[in-house]
């Protein structure tokens, strides 16, 4: 998506990220829900407010990185692309969907005195 957006709609590296980062998230999100996590027992709207607080992070992770990148190192944004992806996904992503976005939660129950 990111590759296309730049190259076909002659967007710049940085907002080709952006876009890319929001069309994966929403794929992403379906994904693990369904199949990565099968996190299909608790609702949904609660799932999808954690996503957007962790995919709004990552989106602008992604995009800080592949500036600095872009600006420090003069490397080719699609090179910048995959490391950049690659750390955010690793260090970010994974772990605060596994842990938080999907992880199991536990009702509160009352306390009966």
């Amino acid at each position: 998506m990111m590759i296309g957006v730049v190259e076909i709609l002659r967007f710049s590296p940085v907002l080709g990220t952006v876009v890319g980062a929001a069309a994966g998230g929403v794929a992403n999100f379906l994904l693990g829900r369904h199949f990565t996590y099968r996190a299909l027992d608790e609702q949904v709207s609660g799932q999808v407010a954690r996503y957007v607080l962790v995919s709004g992070a990552s989106l602008g992770l992604n995009a800080l990185g592949e500036h600095f990148i872009i600006a420090l190192l003069a490397s080719h944004y699609i090179l910048g692309r995959v490391i950049v992806a690659t750390v955010v996904n690793n260090v970010w992503n994974y772990p605060m969907q596994r842990g938080f976005v999907f992880s199991q939660r536990k009702s509160v129950k009352e306390d009966p005195a």
